[in-house]
């Protein structure tokens, strides 16, 4: 709980303050209630939405860096957080004209 507590609280100091939503874990309803922040458990089909796009995210970031695999020695992977957001942003683009 202390870690979850610890965490939320990083992420309402650098994003505000908005609902939590988890899969169930049991630290996060205490964590959430020491903060004040709404707390929302994810459904059986939400969840598996969710696993899904996370897994086309990785194995799309994993065929990227297959075909433009990074050559610098101690790599931050600065190339796959701009691919990820050029992706995001194509995304959403699509989104909006769709």
């Amino acid at each position: 709980m202390l870690i979850a507590e610890r965490f939320l609280s990083g992420a309402v100091r650098d994003y505000g303050k908005h609902p939590v939503s988890t899969d169930g874990g049991t630290w996060y309803p205490m964590a959430c209630q020491f903060l004040r922040l709404d707390h929302h458990v994810h459904s059986p089909l939400e969840k598996s939405m969710i696993e899904r796009t996370m897994q086309y995210i990785k194995d799309r970031t994993e065929s990227f860096d297959d075909y433009f695999p990074c050559r610098q020695k101690n790599c931050k992977l600065k190339h796959v957080r701009n691919w990820l957001n050029l992706f995001v942003e194509y995304h959403n683009k699509e989104m909006i004209y769709a």
